[in-house]
């Protein structure tokens, strides 16, 4: 038997669907706009967002990049949550690549950040102070369990940001799994940002990309700095065919990977020496710890879940997310609950 990789949607491999298309698909150089498919994929981002324009960039990581360094100069600040994907784990690139200046805010705990919090960021127009240009918000929201923002709260801040002749940027690396959610759409929620990026190759199972979208002058100029990132890429049309396959067939079937996360959290929830999230899952991440009478250290629990077949990831000491994805049926994750309750017999 394979094992059971519970450590990210981002191990999704391509259904044979997006693989055909691959195959198939007619292809021209993206740096000349020649790419029939590409062209395709970036014009059906954009309507999904309601947005513009689209631009098809390598990762989720590239999008917020090439984001934030087309709505800030050098010397910029932007307003960003201590949890948010940007500040933890993009290596520092705004700050080593685009010289821009991060002002970190606490995460409440639904990944929202208050905005009084905003509010009192914000810079004074004062020559010794960075300006600040941007806020970065983050849906679904991965290091606050995968919970989701509301469009109402997106409007909010969008609206009070824009009063002041600030910008704000969606990393909507999961936001169909946020629209799955709510019953809402991704258009919903993007509607007030100024930009938004999201990712083909989580949970909709692409196997490459990420697409950029705004207004037509935004990804004009998005354009020179992705090519300037190294991201301008040639006959990616064949990338891109996967990516469209994910748009038409994979977001309504996110809510099984959000009932199976369900049932995973339920089935874990009496298992002894095992406490899970309050709330979890939001989505489709499970997120627990280990009691303190436990003996095993983060990675000899991991060590443990491998020897019985299941691959798990940690997020903190002694801390875990399990994601579900479209790799994941329902008797996985029976054999998955069954695996927690022998190592911890």
């Amino acid at each position: 038997m394979g094992l059971i990789d519970l450590r990210s949607d981002t191990v999704t491999q391509p259904t044979p669907q997006m693989r055909e298309a691959m195959a198939t698909a007619s292809v021209g150089d993206d740096v000349y706009g020649e790419d029939p498919t590409i062209n395709r994929l970036q014009e059906m981002a954009a309507g999904m967002m309601g947005m513009e324009a689209g631009l098809f960039v390598a990762s989720g990581t590239m999008g917020n990049l090439t984001a934030i360094l087309t709505h800030c100069q050098r010397g910029d600040e932007i307003i960003v949550g201590n949890k948010n994907h940007v500040f933890l784990h993009e290596a520092g690139g705004i700050s080593a690549l685009g010289g821009v200046h991060s002002y970190q805010l606490r995460n409440q705990p639904d990944g929202s950040l208050a905005l009084e919090d905003i509010a009192a960021a914000i810079r004074s127009d004062d020559p010794h102070e960075p300006r600040t240009r941007l806020i970065c918000l983050e849906n679904t929201h991965n290091a606050c369990g995968g919970t989701y923002q509301k469009p109402g709260y997106i409007h909010q801040v969008s609206e009070f940001a824009h009063q002041r002749g600030i910008s704000v940027h969606l990393d909507g690396a999961r936001i169909f799994n946020a629209a799955v959610a709510q019953g809402t759409s991704a258009k919903a929620l993007a509607a007030m940002a100024d930009s938004v990026s999201f990712c083909l190759s989580k949970g909709l199972c692409a196997p490459v990309g990420s697409v950029l979208c705004g207004s037509k002058g935004f990804i004009s100029r998005a354009v020179r700095l992705r090519k300037m990132l190294g991201g301008g890429m040639r006959q990616a049309g064949i990338l891109a065919a996967a990516g469209i396959v994910a748009l038409e067939t994979m977001i309504d079937r996110l809510a099984e990977d959000h009932r199976r996360a369900k049932k995973l959290a339920a089935g874990l929830t009496p298992v002894n020496g095992l406490v899970l999230d309050h709330g979890t899952p939001a989505t489709n991440m499970v997120f627990l710890s280990l009691k303190l009478e436990i003996p095993f250290s983060t990675q000899e629990f991991i060590v443990k879940m491998k020897d019985y077949g299941v691959l798990i990831d940690a997020a903190g000491e002694r801390y875990f997310r399990l994601v579900t994805h479209f790799w994941i049926d329902d008797g996985m994750v029976e054999k998955t609950i069954s695996a927690f309750d022998k190592v911890l017999q």
